[in-house]
C-alpha cells in the first residue's frame, strides 16, 4: 500500500532526526573518556561527603576519635607535672594483710580485711597532710558505714574534721533501679561523715561515643533535676588553692600510657605510707615524697574494677583524674570544633571544592594523585600539630578521605584515558613496525628514533628449531601439523616472553629471541636470562611431549642455540615495508650455533662469549671449538647441563628423549614406517 505524500514527509523528518540523534549520541560516548568522567566524579564527591558529614555525624565522630587516639600514639610519653603524685591500692597493697604479725607488724592489722578499715585511711592522710601536702584527694567512695565498727567510721570522721579543708573525698552518680526503672541518683559520703561541701568530687566521666574516656567534664541532660557537684578535678585544684587558666575545651591531654605515673618519683604503693620501714625509704623520706604535692590515692589494682578504656588503650581512673588535672593545671585540655551537622557538611563541601578544582589544573594523573597525598600529608601534619601543641582538635577524617578519594578517581581515570591513548597509538604503530618497539615508543618516545634510526647494542640471541620438522611436515596431515605446532610455539614463546625476551621472527618452525633488545637490564641479567628462558623450554618441552604421548600423537624434540654479543637494532626493510629487526655476526653465530646442537647431539649449546658471562651460574659441558659455517675463527662451545647445584634429571631426561626422537626421524626418512603414517584425521602413533 503506498503512503501519502504527507505520511512520505514525516517519515523523511523522522529519519534524519533519528539519524542526527544517533550522531550526536556516537560523539557524546566518544568524548565521555574516563578522565572526563574522573572529573565529573570528582565534581560529585563534594556533594557526597557533605551528606555524609550530615547524615551520619556520629560515625564521622567515632572516625575522628581514632585519628586523635592516633596522635596521642605518635606523639608518645610527655612528661607530666611533678607536683601530682599518686598513692597507688596496688596488688602489693592489698597483699599485706597477709604479712601482719601483732608483735612485729601490728600496722599492718587494718590490712587484713576486704574492705579495709577505714582508720587506715585516717592513718594515712595524717601522714601525708603533716608532710606538707597541699591536698589529699580519695578516690574511694565511702557511702554506707564500715563493715568495721562505728569506732572505724569515727577514726576517719575525726581526721575530716581535723583537716577538712584539705581533703576531697568522692561522689558519684550511680545508676539504680527501683521496681522497673533505672534511676540516677547522686551518692556521697554525707549521710556517714560531716563533710564540707567543697570538699565533694565528681569522679564520673561523661564516656565517648565509643564508651572511651576522654572529657575532664561532666556532661549530664539537664532535665534529671540533680545536684550538681564540681568534678573531682576541679574540687582538688580548688582546695589545693591552685589557680589555671579557664580551660581549652572538654578533652583531657594525655600524657601517655598507663605507665605515665607509675615512676618512683610520681606513685608509691599505699602500705609505704603506713609501714614505718617503707616511709623512711629513699622514695617516701619520711614523707617528704608528698610535701607541696598534690596526693591522689585511688586503686590501680585490676581487682578493683576501676581500669577504664582511654585512647591508648586502659588505665586506672585515678590516672584518668591525674591526666585531667594535669591538663588544666598547664592549660593543656583541647578544645574541639564543634559543628553541627549542616555547618559540618558546609565546610567538607567547600574544602572538597577548592580542592578538587586546584587537582584537576594539574593535568597529569601522577600529578594530581601526587598532589592530593601530598596535601592530605599536609592537612594530616597540621591536625596533629594543632591537636598536640595547640590543644585546638580540627577534623582529620573527611578532609584527608576527600583529598584521597578524588587523586585517586583522578589518577584511576587518567591512567585509564592514558592507557586508551596507548592502545590506539600501539593498534596504529604494529601495522608498521614490531611489538617491542612499539613498547619502547610508547613508554619512551624520547627516545625512540635512536632505535629506528640504527644503533649497536649488547644482547644474547636465541635461535630454538625443531628436529626434524621437514620429515615430520610431510608424514603428517597439515590440520593436524598446524595445531601441534602452534601448541609448541605458544609454550616457547610464552616462556621466552616470561624471562624478558623479545620474539624478533618465526622462520617455520624457528623462533628467534633476543635478550636486552630494545630494553636491556644489564649484561649479566640479560644473558641469565636467556640461560632460564632455555632451561624453562626445555621443561615445558618436557610437560609438552608427556602429554603428546598420552594422546599418541609423535612428540618433537628441539634445539637451541644462544651466543652473546654485540648487535646492530634498527628499522630495516624498503618503505613499503619496514620491520625492526636484529643483524650482525652475533646473529648469525646464534643460528649457526643452533644447528651444531644436531651434530653435537643435545639439545642446548652455548658460545664461549655467553659462558664467559654465565660461567659462575652454570653447569656445561665443554665441546671443544667448532669452525661454524662463515666463520674462519672457530668457536668454542658448550652444552647446557643446567644452573649450578640444580638436579640434572631434566637434562638426562630430554637427551634420553633426543636420542629416541632421531631414531624415529631417521626411520621415517628412510620409509620403515608406513603404517605410522595417519588417514584422514586420525592421530599418528609414536612407534618407539
Amino acid at each position: 500500500m503506498s503512503q501519502s505524500p504527507w505520511q512520505q514527509r514525516r517519515s523523511e523528518i523522522r529519519q534524519k532526526f533519528s539519524g542526527q540523534f544517533q550522531d550526536i549520541s556516537q560523539k557524546i560516548i566518544k568524548s565521555l573518556k574516563p578522565k572526563v568522567i574522573g572529573m565529573v566524579v570528582t565534581g560529585i564527591t563534594p556533594l557526597l561527603f557533605g551528606w555524609l558529614a550530615y547524615a551520619a555525624p556520629q560515625e564521622v565522630q567515632r572516625l575522628e576519635r581514632q585519628a586523635q587516639s592516633l596522635f596521642f600514639m605518635m606523639r608518645g610519653k610527655v612528661k607530666p607535672p611533678p607536683e601530682i603524685v599518686i598513692l597507688a591500692i596496688d596488688d602489693s597493697s592489698l597483699q599485706q594483710g597477709a604479712f601482719y604479725d601483732a608483735k612485729k607488724r601490728p600496722y599492718l592489722e587494718p590490712f587484713r580485711y576486704e574492705p579495709w578499715k577505714r582508720v587506715v585511711y585516717s592513718q594515712a592522710i595524717e601522714k601525708i597532710l603533716q608532710s606538707g601536702a597541699k591536698v589529699v584527694a580519695l578516690d574511694v567512695l565511702f557511702v554506707s558505714p564500715s563493715s568495721h565498727g562505728a569506732k572505724d567510721d569515727q577514726a576517719l570522721q575525726q581526721t575530716i574534721k581535723k583537716y577538712g579543708d584539705r581533703i576531697v573525698i568522692a561522689a558519684s552518680y550511680e545508676q539504680s533501679t527501683i521496681g522497673e526503672s533505672s534511676v540516677l541518683q547522686l551518692a556521697t559520703p554525707e549521710d556517714i561523715y560531716e563533710v564540707k561541701e567543697n570538699s565533694l568530687g565528681l569522679i564520673n566521666f561523661t564516656p565517648d561515643i565509643d564508651n572511651t574516656v576522654r572529657q575532664w567534664k561532666l556532661n549530664l541532660p539537664a532535665d534529671l533535676n540533680l545536684r550538681v557537684l564540681p568534678t573531682f578535678s576541679q574540687s582538688i585544684l580548688k582546695v589545693a588553692k591552685i589557680n589555671y587558666p579557664t580551660p581549652r575545651g572538654n578533652l583531657i591531654y594525655f600524657y601517655g600510657g598507663d605507665q605515665t605515673w607509675s615512676g618512683a618519683n610520681q606513685q608509691v604503693p599505699f602500705y609505704y605510707v603506713i609501714d614505718p620501714e617503707n616511709w623512711r625509704n629513699d622514695i617516701v623520706k619520711n614523707g617528704q615524697f608528698f610535701k607541696d604535692k598534690i596526693v591522689l590515692v585511688g586503686a590501680t589494682a585490676a581487682s578493683k574494677n576501676d581500669i577504664k578504656p582511654f585512647p591508648l588503650g586502659q588505665m586506672p581512673g585515678i590516672e584518668i583524674h591525674a591526666n585531667a588535672i594535669a591538663s588544666l593545671i598547664e592549660n593543656r585540655t583541647i578544645y574541639e570544633w564543634e559543628l553541627h551537622s549542616i555547618e559540618r557538611s558546609i565546610l567538607v563541601i567547600l574544602l572538597a571544592i577548592i580542592s578538587g578544582i586546584s587537582l584537576v589544573f594539574l593535568q597529569r594523573p601522577l600529578w594530581q594523585f601526587s598532589a592530593a597525598f601530598a596535601l592530605s600529608l599536609l592537612w594530616y601534619a597540621g591536625s596533629y600539630i594543632s591537636f598536640i601543641y595547640l590543644s585546638f582538635a580540627l577534623p582529620v577524617v573527611l578532609p584527608i578521605s576527600l583529598l584521597l578519594l578524588q587523586g585517586m578517581i583522578l589518577l584511576t581515570t587518567g591512567t585509564m584515558t592514558s592507557q586508551l591513548d596507548k592502545r590506539h597509538l600501539r593498534r596504529a604503530l604494529e601495522r608498521y613496525v614490531a611489538g617491542p618497539i612499539v613498547n619502547e615508543i610508547i613508554n619512551q618516545p624520547e627516545d625512540y628514533r635512536s632505535l629506528l634510526e640504527g644503533k649497536v647494542i649488547k644482547a644474547a640471541v636465541l635461535f630454538s628449531d625443531i628436529r626434524g620438522f621437514t620429515t615430520l611436515s610431510s608424514r603428517l596431515p597439515a590440520k593436524l601439523l598446524i595445531k601441534q605446532l602452534n601448541e609448541y610455539l605458544s609454550a616457547m614463546v610464552d616462556v621466552i616472553l616470561d624471562y624478558q625476551g623479545t620474539i624478533d621472527k618465526y622462520i617455520g618452525d624457528a623462533i628467534m629471541a633476543e635478550f636486552g633488545s630494545p630494553i636491556s637490564r644489564g649484561e649479566k641479567e640479560d644473558a641469565m636470562n636467556s640461560i632460564y628462558a632455555a632451561l624453562a623450554m626445555r621443561e615445558a618441552l618436557i610437560k609438552l611431549r608427556e602429554e603428546w604421548q598420552k594422546n599418541k600423537k609423535i612428540p618433537f624434540s628441539n634445539g637451541i642455540g644462544i651466543n652473546y654479543g654485540e648487535v646492530t637494532v634498527g628499522n630495516i626493510g624498503s618503505p613499503r615495508r619496514l620491520e625492526y629487526a636484529v643483524i650482525g655476526d652475533t646473529v648469525n653465530v646464534a643460528s649457526r650455533v643452533e644447528g651444531m646442537t644436531k651434530e653435537l647431539n643435545t639439545d642446548i649449546v652455548i658460545t664461549e662469549a655467553l659462558y664467559e658471562v654465565v660461567k659462575d651460574e652454570v653447569d656445561v659441558i665443554d665441546q671443544g671449538e667448532h669452525t661454524l659455517k662463515g666463520r674462519a675463527v672457530p668457536v668454542r662451545l658448550y652444552a647446557l647441563i643446567g644452573l649450578k647445584g640444580q638436579d640434572p634429571a631434566a637434562y638426562n631426561q630430554i637427551q634420553s628423549d633426543l636420542k629416541r626422537h632421531m631414531a624415529l626421524i631417521k626411520l621415517l626418512r628412510q620409509g620403515e614406517l608406513p603404517s605410522s603414517t595417519p588417514k584422514n584425521n586420525d592421530s599418528p602413533k609414536d612407534p618407539t
